[in-house]
């Protein structure tokens, strides 16, 4: 391996994440924001040709856009384009941190994604072993279970992280005729994931064990080792962080994970883990954390429209507290069943306020607050739209920041998209090896 080619792709990652620290502080003010706290578009003044883009958008249009990256980015960078020249701001290579397309993308070098064909990477099991490998999984998960395992190199035992009833160390185990240590926290998953394991004869052992707590594990201060490969599917926050530090202690040879659920972390705000992150000089809270999961799916139109009701019932509500109450901030209910969006509005607001306490009394006038929250529900989703214009640098951006950690600790760092994004549009795929 030549330990001078693996600096400079070090050097450019931690390049590319400056290039996007730059990008998210520079327009912090469009994505870092909670939109249910806000009466009117937050950035306006500032983004005055963006505000009036967003607003000229038909309510009917907005779901479209905001399922397609590319869409969103093209219809509204032109107007933000023409703010930031007003402003005197600006950003080399705007178009392509925003975009997920990967021509000219300065966030990242994206190699091709294999093709996936269920049956092409399903091999080494008869019809039988694939019906009962595959019985209670989601379609979905089952493709990327196998999709996943499909950029797995045979060879080194493997560490399956996070593992719960281990249906991708058991499907590993079966194709690569490897060993596997599937470690998870919940008992119960433990040993129903043993209890297939055995049935079938595998190589793959269950540890009960929390890796945030490993005083008293059997498995030792580290359950990693130096000759181990470790494997993690959509581990959430710190725990696929806290995979990457203790393979990281231990040497561990090979490590492969998807990282899914930035925002389900311990400490109020983001740890950055490499260098250049730590120096970007970006806070992230956990609110902020979720813009790269907030990726909408076309609904039927009636699930949109149960959807809107609800967002604006909520927002309607919230008016009605906020004028009884005196409290200026959003106020989140509890989940609402569907069946109650069949009642008035003003029962609604009758059973949020017993939940929350607040005392409705005879309110008269719903008509007005159901309006009001009509009215901003049509701002929430103007402003969630322009804030999901940063979701992929964001997520390039936490990636990179990963990527720039494995490789300063001396392994070399690739990532590919290892299934298609209607799979999960969680599908990106970190893999690092330790440079000998």
């Amino acid at each position: 391996m030549n330990c001078a080619t693996d600096a400079n792709n070090c050097s450019d990652n931690s390049a590319k994440l400056g290039q996007l620290s730059e990008c998210l502080l520079k327009l912090n003010s469009l994505w870092q924001v909670k939109a249910f706290d806000c009466q009117q578009l937050p950035w306006s003044e500032q983004f005055p040709c963006l505000a009036a883009k967003v607003w000229a958008i038909a309510d009917t249009d907005i779901e479209a856009l905001d399922v397609a990256q590319g869409a969103l980015v093209s219809a509204l960078l032109p107007s933000l384009m023409q703010d930031m020249q007003q402003l005197g701001m600006k950003i080399d290579g705007l178009a392509a941190m925003l975009s997920t397309s990967t021509n000219g993308d300065v966030s990242l070098t994206r190699p091709e994604p294999k093709p996936f064909e269920p049956h092409a990477v399903e091999i080494g099991l008869s019809d039988t072993e694939l019906s009962h490998f595959g019985a209670h999984i989601k379609g979905r998960k089952w493709q990327q279970i196998t999709a996943f395992s499909a950029h797995i190199p045979k060879g080194n035992p493997i560490v399956e992280w996070c593992a719960g009833k281990g249906h991708l160390g058991r499907y590993i185990a079966k194709t690569h005729q490897v060993k596997v240590s599937s470690l998870e926290w919940q008992q119960s998953l433990c040993e129903q994931g043993q209890q297939f394991a055995d049935k079938w004869q595998l190589p793959q052992q269950f540890h009960c064990v929390d890796v945030f707590n490993l005083a008293n594990s059997t498995l030792g201060a580290n359950p990693l080792s130096s000759e181990q490969h470790a494997i993690a599917l959509h581990a959430c926050g710190d725990l696929h962080v806290r995979l990457l530090e203790l393979a990281a202690q231990a040497n561990t040879k090979q490590i492969s994970f998807s990282p899914c659920c930035y925002h389900l972390i311990q400490a109020n705000y983001y740890q950055p883990l490499s260098h250049a992150a730590k120096n970007s000089g970006l806070k992230l809270s956990r609110h902020d954390l979720q813009l790269p999961l907030q990726q909408s799916v076309i609904a039927n139109d009636k699930q949109q429209a149960l959807r809107h009701q609800e967002i604006a019932w909520r927002l309607g509500f919230d008016s009605l507290q906020r004028d009884i109450s005196g409290n200026d901030r959003y106020l989140p209910i509890p989940s609402v069943k569907r069946s109650q969006l069949s009642a008035s509005f003003s029962d609604f607001c009758y059973w949020a306020g017993a939940q929350k306490q607040v005392n409705i009394g005879a309110v008269t006038d719903f008509d007005a607050y159901l309006a009001q929250g009509v009215a901003r529900q049509r701002l929430t989703q103007r402003i969630d739209l322009v804030a999901h214009l940063f979701r992929h640098a964001l997520e390039q951006w936490l990636l990179l920041d990963r990527m720039c950690f494995l490789q300063q600790q001396g392994y070399q760092v690739t990532m590919v998209e290892f299934c298609a994004n209607e799979i999960t549009p969680r599908n990106w795929l970190i893999q690092a090896e330790k440079l000998t």
